[in-house]
This record gives C-alpha cells, structure tokens and sequence, in this order.
C-alpha cells in the first residue's frame, strides 16, 4: 500500500537554527548506531544525499503549485513513487528490510505493490527530452556513485523521519544549513587527513566576487569549486542585477559554470546551488585539468574565473602530459593557474580572474617561475593581496594570497596590499575568523589607489628581472616573517645564531679575563 503523502505549503513552519542543529545531530546519533557506518566519511555523503531528495521534492512541490497558478502544467523531474512524498514524508511508512530493498536493489518492490528500479538505480538513469532534462542530468550525475551503506533499514527509516523535519523553505534556513555543513565537512576533513582541501572561508569569497564585479550576461567559472562557495556567492551577486523575465532567464541558463571532480563535494555543491535558486548547476563531475591545454580554444573561454585550486596536491603523469613539457609540474596549483590563464576571454571584453595561491607561488622558481613569467608578459597581473596569518585555520596556517589578473594587455605594475589583522590580534582562530568588514578599507582603496602603509606598487620589469619572484615586502611596513621565503628565513635563523654565538664567546672571553 502506497504511503499517505504529506503535503507542503508555503505556511509549513520554518526550520529554526537551534531545531535544524538538534534535527541533524539527532540523524548523526542514529547513524552511529548502523554497523555499516564506521565514521562520518560514510555518514556524511548519506546524510547529504537523503537531505539532497527531501529538498529536491520540496522545491519541486512549490514549483508545481506555481505552476498550477499560472494555469500551466508542471513537469516533475522524478515520477510519483520515487518522490520523497510518496515513500519517506510518512513516518509510518517502509521501513527495516522493505527500504532497504527499496533504495538498494536494481529491482525492487515499489510502495504501490508493483515491481520496478529500485530508487538508486532509477535516479541514476535519469534522462529525458523535456523541460526538466537538465535537472534530470543533474540528479542523474549526483547520484551516479552514490551507495546506501546502512545495514538497518529500521535505523535507515529514523534518519529518514528525522530528516522529514527540515523545511527547506526560507533563505534563512539554507544559511543555518550551509553553516552545519561547513562544521560537518571540517569534522570529516579532520577524520580522512586529506590534504590540500582548504574551504575558503566567506568573507574571502565575497570579497574576490565583489572587486571582480561579475556582470548580469557574464560567464563565471570556478574550475575547482569544492562546495560551490564561489559560484553562490557570484549567483547572489548577479541575481541582484536581475530587474526582469529575462534577465533572470539569463542568470539561470548561461552564467554559472563549475568543475569539482570529487563525489562528495559535487554533491553538496549540486545542492548547494540548487538551494540558492540556480534550477540546473552545469557542474563538471570530472577533472577540470583533464583537457590538453593547446586544445582549449575561444568556445571554452569564459568571462569570469573565482577560484580557489587545491594547495599542495599532487597529479598523475596522464594529467602533467595535458602540459607543455617546459610547464610540466605535479603541482596542482601551479596546473590549476594555466588552465584559469588559458580559458579566459580575449574579446571583445577580456576576460578577469581572482585566484587564491599558497605563498609558495610567489617565489617559487623553476617551472613556477616561467608561469608567472607568462602572467606577467602576457596578462595584466594589476593586484596582489596579501592575507594575513591564520585566515585559513584551522584548515591551515599556510600563508596565502589573492591574485587578481585580466587579459587586458601585459603587466606593467603590480599593486600589492597587505590586509592586516584587527588590532591587538596575532592570528585568526577557528572561534575569531576574518570578517568581510575588515576588508573595507581594501574596498574603498581599489578603486582610488595611491601608496600608503598597507599599499605599494613594483613595476613589472623589476619582477621580470628578479626571476619573477612575486614575494616582495611591504616597504613601508614592519618586516612580515610569515611571508619569508624558507631559503630567506633559514638565512636569518643561521645569522641570528652565528651572531649569538659571537656574542657568547665575547662574554666568555670577558668573564675569563675577569680578576
């Protein structure tokens, strides 16, 4: 017997931050109880996945009664049976071995009575010729590797029913959930080890969008976009230029772009644009460096590049072979940088692009040098930003940077601006993160630059001739020991000992001289 359906309306209670919290907490506590879960690397792709079909089938109830409205008809992307409606809002409803059947089996028994796909199999053969094809795609790609580990389906039907609680109906709501995640991805992070996977934190991220400025016609590109921070981000800045039918046609259809080729984060960024309004992400699901940069011509150019590419990651020799053979590297930065300088727009309007690099990038040599030499000869590098300590943490404590370039002409200054900590601070902390207010001053200076304490330029052919080491120091500020190059910072430590030594000695000659 099919399961009563629980109708949603726009009146449905909202989801408070303090319920949302105890809701998940609670779906987390049942998981651990499932033998099948050994930590949240298995929990959290589940838990997002469930979250990801009650949303879906939230989103698309309103969308019908819209249409209903209008007078018009509404084409669902999932069929009756396999809507969250219909097998999971009763709490009543399948449970213990029949769900599992249900969401596992490639045929199963459906809550009518009848055989058919099973649910996984089935959102994973999505495809269709009509007017909701592109969220098909979409539904098709999120779940083309994703598997129920759970072994209780009677554990499986209380995550289920915890889950219900959430009413994604209200921006609110997806904020509170977009901070429950940030906590949960940084659990995760901690209990894989991975390195090399930093979450820009926010106020970073509106800061690149809003000096880039991404115009309402525009194409905007993350090649490397994790979670979706940037692209959010630059859809809630472009959705705020949107003044008709049109132009929200526009926003929707061709201006967001993005590559992750990691299961788990495509998938919270798939949900994490679906939340925000974007009806169908046009994300990659594979390697964004898998293409032979000489092939990537104009079709693959785009207008907008906001990024933040993996530090310190290392890729295989098939993806280095994508490269000249004098640009060949494993670094993953230093790839990610000639992809972005390759697939921004020449004309009619060059093309612009904010990128985070590691400090490394600065003064790195070799390779890394003839790179930045291409940037500087062929791009117009105008700015580099220099973070503070700690803006990362408790990711990492790496130095970081943000490099803005376009393809407006070769380089002919760089502007540097050293973002200093908030007075009385030494380092940012997992409870005292970086605001987007203390960007202000950045902000009032970009667009009316003159040289003062935090501000200074260096022209290119100075860079050029200094092997194209980016890292210059502040001239007008005290000395920065967390932006030295290691070979400079090991310098200083030998001849602070060497002269400590010399000191030594002395006082041991006087003291030996002593009556």
């Amino acid at each position: 017997m099919m399961a009563r359906t629980k109708k949603l309306t726009p009146d449905q209670p909202q989801t408070t931050a303090q319920q949302l919290g105890s809701l998940i907490k609670s779906a987390r506590d049942i998981m651990r109880k499932d033998k099948g879960l050994s930590t949240d690397i298995d929990r959290l792709p589940l838990l997002t996945w469930i979250m990801f079909l009650k949303f879906l089938d939230d989103m698309e109830q309103i969308e019908e009664s819209k249409a209903v409205m209008r007078g018009g008809r509404y084409r669902p992307a999932i069929e009756p049976l396999y809507r969250w409606r219909d097998w999971a809002a009763s709490e009543d409803g399948i449970t213990g071995p029949e769900l599992l059947a249900f969401v596992n089996q490639d045929e199963t028994t459906l809550p009518d009575g009848k055989r058919g796909l099973g649910l996984l199999l089935y959102l994973r053969s999505l495809q269709g010729g009509d007017g909701s094809a592109r969220r098909k795609r979409v539904i098709a790609t999120v779940f083309k590797d994703i598997a129920c580990r759970m072994l209780s389906g009677y554990l499986l039907r209380d995550v289920v029913n915890k889950i219900n609680g959430i009413h994604f109906l209200a921006k609110e709501e997806v904020f509170t959930l977009g901070h429950f995640y940030e906590t949960m991805l940084r659990e995760m992070r901690d209990a894989a080890g991975e390195n090399g996977e930093f979450y820009t934190p926010r106020p970073v991220v509106k800061f690149m969008v809003e000096v880039v400025n991404p115009r309402l016609g525009e194409t905007v590109l993350d090649p490397a976009c994790g979670t979706g921070g940037f692209l959010v981000e630059a859809y809630r800045h472009l959705e705020d230029q949107c003044k008709t039918v049109e132009d929200r046609s526009l926003l929707q259809d061709k201006s967001i772009l993005g590559g992750e080729a990691k299961p788990l984060p495509y998938l919270l960024c798939q949900m994490n644009l679906l939340l925000h309004g974007l009806e169908a992400p046009e994300i990659d699901s594979e390697n964004s460096l898998r293409f032979k940069l000489t092939e990537l011509g104009d079709r693959d150019r785009v207008d907008v590049i906001l990024t933040n590419p993996p530090f310190g990651g290392e890729e295989e020799a098939g993806i280095k072979g994508n490269f000249p053979a004098d640009m060949q590297t494993s670094e993953t930065t230093l790839l990610f940088l000639q992809i972005i300088m390759r697939r921004l727009r020449r004309q009619p309007k060059p093309g612009r692009a904010a990128v985070v690099v590691p400090n490394g990038t600065l003064f790195g040599d070799g390779v890394c040098a003839r790179i930045k030499e291409q940037l500087l000869r062929e791009f117009n590098l105008h700015t580099i930003v220099r973070l503070p300590n700690g803006v990362f943490s408790p990711y990492t404590s790496i130095p970081t940077n943000l490099l803005f370039f376009d393809r407006s002409g070769p380089t002919r200054e760089v502007w540097y601006y050293e973002q200093p900590l908030p007075g009385g601070r030494k380092n940012y902390t997992k409870t005292q993160p970086i605001q987007f207010d203390e960007f202000q001053t950045c902000l009032d200076w970009w667009h009316m630059r003159e040289e003062n304490d935090r501000a200074w330029k260096v022209p290119a052919g100075e860079l050029l001739a200094n092997n194209c080491n980016l890292d210059r120091k502040n001239p007008n500020g005290r000395r920065d020991f967390e932006h030295l190059p290691p070979e400079q910072l090991t310098a200083d430590i030998l001849s602070k000992e060497q002269r400590t030594t010399e000191i030594m000695a002395e006082i041991k000659s006087l003291l030996g001289r002593a009556p």
